[in-house]
Formats: structure tokens, sequence, C-alpha cells
């Protein structure tokens, strides 16, 4: 991603003739935090780090709010900022700040040009500060700021760029037009040969809570390899929340949780929630009554990590293995033949609980059917089955995402989704999802009014000859902030409520959308979701559809739904087995 500044020229006319060459895919925008975004929904996406390009000052500051979701999301990202030589420094030269501490408290390292400027640097010199960004953008993924100054003269002639260029390509490239040389990836650190400590028993009663995959894309099908020779090995029910990396058929899932909790998932006699073992992947889903829950649990726990050693235990129960789930599969002990064993002493509790998974399943479809007024979880519910299961899922953080969790938790619903909840801000979240659909093609975007409106500049993004992926945007307009009509908020007198916490804005998307050259359709009722539906996602480039909601009913609704599912009778315990 390049954005526009007069002391990144050079950098941008660098950029230009490797985008010429077909050596990299460039994207230009005018606003630096949505570009940062695209480039770290791009980023997300391939597994690889995207780099965005900007000038010198306040330019720098914009590209904040995408490296604090880069850093807790652990994603890699390449931040190229332009500066003023140190000469210029602290002595009211224009356009210069104390840039290079802006990021610093969130990336992965800082990465210095030289001081007088990048032109005193060898070409030697320069690879080396290119290894050094990429080897700690990815080693242990992140963002990585590289604050590079640059002394004037700028801008050079024509005939100087077409005479670099010249000497560039038979220098650096080899015959069919690939560079001659490639930035090596750096790997995780190794796993110890014995597991100090955390260890679990798969013979004993247990359950792998999978929350959000936070891993790179090329990890990800090593990572459910070893999730199938775990559960193979230990027949535990697996609690999924809809970011994991689970695959679709693997044995013993439970998608409907967070409904079924705290009353509805039983134990067999004999089993005590205290002595449960958990094996918890990843950080902790968007669930206060599973952290509830996963509290009341004493027995051992064991919190994988994809890399990222800082804690991700809000509980403080859990020891934490940083090097990966393949790495802590390859240091325990587990018989090849005790999977058909331990699975069948499990197999009472799991099937009791997918039993009781799929009679909520069922009990939603009935009682939320396409029908009616559009409410959020009667959306949620049906938009599973009208969005085809290869079309990935941007969830944006806030409402979005927990309703997906709660009402579209089916045992048909194996979309691959995204939300990026490493801050859960709603920053970027327009930008995000461009930037998945450019690598993912189609793909579909669930968000509020806010997070929208927040990204608006996001719309400048859709058009250009790098906008490969189509991305249809399912809008729910509730008239403010709908995530804290949910939570006990007083507000006296009750009209403070809106001006204090939902914050409605008078604009019309449909309208603003438009102005950006975006096709829109509005949803006035349930039945005409699905034809929206269809329509968005034939749509060559990027749509939007509007649903308009409420968000008082919403609230009462879903405060209905979790009583009423609480109060059905599931049946007996499950037997001794």
């Amino acid at each position: 991603m390049l954005c526009p500044g007069s002391r990144s020229g050079p950098l941008a006319l660098a950029a230009g003739g490797l985008a010429r060459a077909g050596l990299i895919q460039l994207d230009t925008a005018i606003d630096e935090r949505s570009a940062a975004f695209l480039a770290l929904g791009r980023s997300t996406a391939r597994g690889r780090a995207s780099a965005v390009i900007t000038t010198s000052g306040t330019a720098v500051a914009n590209l904040l709010p995408a490296a604090v979701e880069a850093d807790r999301s652990c994603q890699p990202l390449l931040l190229l900022t332009a500066d003023r030589p140190a000469r210029l420094k602290h002595c009211g030269a224009n356009q210069t700040v104390n840039q290079e501490e802006f990021l610093q408290a969130v990336c992965r390292e800082l990465v210095r040009g030289p001081d007088q400027g990048l032109d005193a640097a060898s070409s030697e010199h320069l690879e080396v500060l290119a290894q050094q960004a990429w080897h700690c953008a990815h080693v242990q993924p992140g963002p990585v700021h590289c604050n590079l100054p640059f002394e004037e003269p700028l801008h050079p002639s024509e005939a100087e760029q077409e005479a670099f260029w010249i000497s560039w390509e038979q220098t650096h490239l080899g015959r069919k037009g690939h560079p001659q040389f490639l930035l090596p990836l750096g790997s995780h650190p190794e796993a110890p040969a014995l597991l100090p400590q955390g260890g679990l028993d798969p013979s004993r009663p247990g359950v792998v809570v999978a929350g959000p995959w936070r891993g790179l894309a090329d990890q990800r099908p090593a990572f459910e390899a070893a999730l199938r020779q775990w559960q193979h090995c230990s027949g535990w029910p697996v609690l999924v929340d809809p970011l994991a990396a689970v695959p679709a058929d693997l044995p013993g899932q439970v998608r409907c949780w967070d409904l079924l909790l705290p009353d509805h998932l039983p134990l067999p006699s004999g089993v005590a929630l205290a002595d449960l073992q958990v094996l918890r992947l990843g950080p902790m889903p968007a669930s206060r009554r599973l952290e509830a829950w996963l509290q009341a649990c004493h027995g051992a726990q064991v919190l994988i990590s994809e890399g990222e050693p800082r804690s991700l235990d809000p509980l403080q129960r859990a020891w934490q293995w940083s090097n990966g789930l393949v790495d802590w599969m390859a240091c325990q002990s587990l018989p090849a033949s005790s999977g058909s064993r331990h699975q069948a002493s499990h197999q009472a509790m799991v099937q009791t609980w997918q039993e009781r998974d799929r009679r909520v399943a069922d009990w939603l479809t009935r009682r939320l059917p396409a029908q009616g007024a559009v409410t959020e979880p009667a959306l949620m519910c049906n938009l599973a089955a009208l969005i085809p299961a290869e079309v990935p899922v941007m969830l944006a953080a806030s409402s979005p995402v927990r309703d997906w969790q709660a009402f579209a938790s089916s045992a048909l619903s194996h979309h691959r989704c995204f939300s990026f909840r490493g801050a859960s801000g709603i920053d970027g979240t327009l930008s995000l999802g461009l930037g998945l659909a450019r690598v993912l093609g189609r793909t579909v975007l669930i968000s509020g009014d806010l997070a929208l409106l927040h990204d608006s500049n996001g719309w400048l993004l859709s058009h250009g000859p790098q906008n490969s992926g189509p991305l249809l945007v399912l809008l729910i307009d509730n008239g403010g902030g709908g995530i804290f009509q949910q939570l006990p908020v007083p507000a006296a007198p009750a009209s403070a409520f809106d001006t204090l916490f939902a914050m409605p804005q008078q604009v019309d998307p449909l309208a603003l959308a438009a102005a950006h050259g975006i096709p829109g359709r509005q949803v006035s009722c349930l039945e005409d979701v699905a034809p929206a539906i269809a329509w968005g996602l034939a749509q060559p480039a990027v749509a939007l559809v509007r649903v308009c909601t409420n968000r008082e009913v919403d609230a009462h609704l879903r405060a209905t739904l979790r009583r009423e599912i609480q109060q059905l009778t599931m049946g007996p315990q499950p037997a001794q087995s």
C-alpha cells in the first residue's frame, strides 16, 4: 500500500518500478489509517507481511491503530515510513516529528535507516535492513516499523530513473524475470525435548476449547492435523469458536455451547466440574459464560498459543505453551493404540453434548424463522445457510461476532470466519474486509453501522485495478452502538443513553456508499434477505446490503432466547461411562 507524500518520493518511485516489473502488487490510498488496515487484512489472508509506505509526520501516527491490532492479533505487517535526516530533527524543520517513537510500543522491532539518509547505505546494508525487517515480522508475527530518513534531492529525473532500472534489472533479475535472491522466513524457536509441566491425561475426562486462530495462514493445516490427532487420542468434546481453526469433519464438535452454558453441558456421574481437564487453543472466546465455567474447572488447564509468548489467560488458571500445538503434541507421550479406548470411555459425554447441541440448533431454526420483521438473532440464524460454504465471512467486532457465535453456530455452519479481535476495536472494519477479499476472493463482511461509518474512508479503496476480490458488505443498522444496549448501563434520564453510549448518526449509509460508486440494496423484512444476499454475491466488485433492526427489541430478544433455552427440558443426565 502506497500513500501520497513528498519525503516518501524515493520509496514511491521504487514501488512503482517493482510493480511495473510484476514483482509486487501495488495499491494506493490517500488515508494512511485505512491503508494500514487493508494491508493487515491482506497479511492475515496470505500469512505473509504486506507493506505500507507513508511520508513523514502525522501520516505515521495514522498507522498506530492497525499496528495495535497487528500486534495483538499476531499478524505480520511492515510499516515503511519516510523521515527527515538527523540534521533536520529538533530544529523546527517542516513536517518533522519524533515519529520513530510513535509505533515503538506495539512493534516487534524498529528498523532504522542511516541518520544521514538512506542514500548513505550500501546495497549490502540495505539488504540487511530488509532481511531484518522481514525476519522480525514473521519469527514472532506482528508489526515492524522501518523508519527511513531521506536526504534531498528526493526526485531523480526521468533519465536517471530509467538508467537505474536498467542497471537494477541486469543485477537482480534472472533470465525469467524473477529475483535472484529471496528473503528467508524465520522459524519459531525450537521446543524443548521434554514438556516440563502442563501435561494432560487423555484417558481422563476433559474438554477442548478451540478459541480464535492467531497463527499464520500456512501454519493452519499442520495445526488442524495436530488437533485431529489429539481428539482421536482423547475423544474429548470440542467447544468450537467460529474463529477457530477446526476441520469441518472433526469429531466431537459442539457449536452452540454459548447458549448451552452453564446448565446444559452435564458431566458423567462421578465426574465433577472441578476435576475436568481443559486444553485451550488460542485466546479466550468472547463469552463471559465460558469464562465463568472455565473458572470453576480446577483440573489441569493447558493453553496453547501459536508463537505468542505473552499471557493469553485472563483467568490465570492455565499453564501456557507458546510454541504452538504441533510442537506441544510432539512432546506428548501418546500411545498409538489408546485412541479407541479413550474415545469409548468419553463417548457418553460427547454424545450427550452433541445431542443437546443439535436440539438447540433445531430449536433456534423453528423459533427464528426467516419471516417477518428483521431481528439480529433471526438474521444470524438464517445467514449461515444463505452464504455459500466456500465464501469466507468477516465478523465485525462488537455484536456481529457474538451473535454469529450464539445464533449461527449450528452444525451446518462451517464457514471460514475472521474477526480482528486482538484489541477488540471497530477501527478499520471495512478496510480489513477489503484486504481479505483481495487475497481470498469473494468475501462477506457483516458489520454494524458505527463500525462501518468509523471506516468510511475505506470506500475509497473499493475501486482500482487491484480490486480483484468482490466484497459483500452486510450492514446491520440499528441506529447506534447496539452492543451497549445489551449491557446493564444505567442512564438517567433515558434519553441520555443515546447521547452518552449509543451515539446514533444522521448518515444515510446507502447514499454514502453510492457517492463512492458502490451499489446498494435495502432489506425491509426477513423474506427479502435471501434475494438481497444473492444479488450482492453476484456483483462483480463491492456491494452493500443494508438491514435495519431495533437494538432495544433485539437486546430483549437475546435475553429471552437464552432464558428459554435454559428452561428447555434436555433429557436425563448421562449414565456413568
